[in-house]
């Protein structure tokens, strides 16, 4: 009986989590690490069912940035693997790369030139739309440590933007 009732807790909980878990999951990552790491996330949400608070959406977040960052070192280890194969047989060079000059690719620029830190509060705010608060469930810290912290952070992005060349993205001498 209690598995019924836990599979259908998890029934009406995961589905009003995946579309923003899937944005959010999304703006961090391409596209195939992010389904993988959503079904990461799901799995997680499964096992810790008990755990998860009245407001799952902050709490998921939450998992699904520990369960991004567990891909990120294994793309990372994946990656030191391929430049010590392509130190022992070189790849033929590539011709460049076009240019892209729109404004998400500037935008994107200015966020990647932050803290990694930073550029998570700004994007929990601005492409999750979470209150200080929430960021502050989602971060594990206290919603004044939230607040100014993305003040602090809002400014950072202010100066990268205006010391970039909106044409290029790329940052003015």
């Amino acid at each position: 009986m209690e598995a019924v009732t836990r599979e259908a807790r998890f029934e009406g909980l995961a589905p009003p989590l995946i579309e923003p878990l899937r944005r959010f999951l999304a703006r961090r990552t391409d596209a195939a690490t992010a389904e993988d790491v959503l079904a990461e996330t799901l799995l997680v949400c499964w096992r810790r069912l008990d755990e998860i608070p009245a407001e799952p959406l902050p709490w998921a977040y939450g998992v699904a940035r520990n369960c991004l960052a567990n891909a990120e070192r294994s793309r990372y280890r994946h990656n030191r693997l391929l430049g010590r194969i392509a130190r022992l047989d070189p790849p033929r060079p590539q011709v460049g790369m076009p240019n892209e000059t729109d404004a998400s690719t500037v935008v994107n620029a200015a966020l990647n030139r932050l803290r990694p830190q930073d550029a998570e509060l700004l994007r929990l705010w601005a492409w999750e739309e979470l209150a200080p608060a929430e960021i502050a469930q989602v971060l594990g810290i206290s919603a004044n440590a939230a607040t100014v912290r993305l003040h602090r952070a809002r400014e950072k992005l202010r100066e990268a933007l205006e010391s970039s060349d909106t044409t290029t993205g790329r940052r003015l001498p």
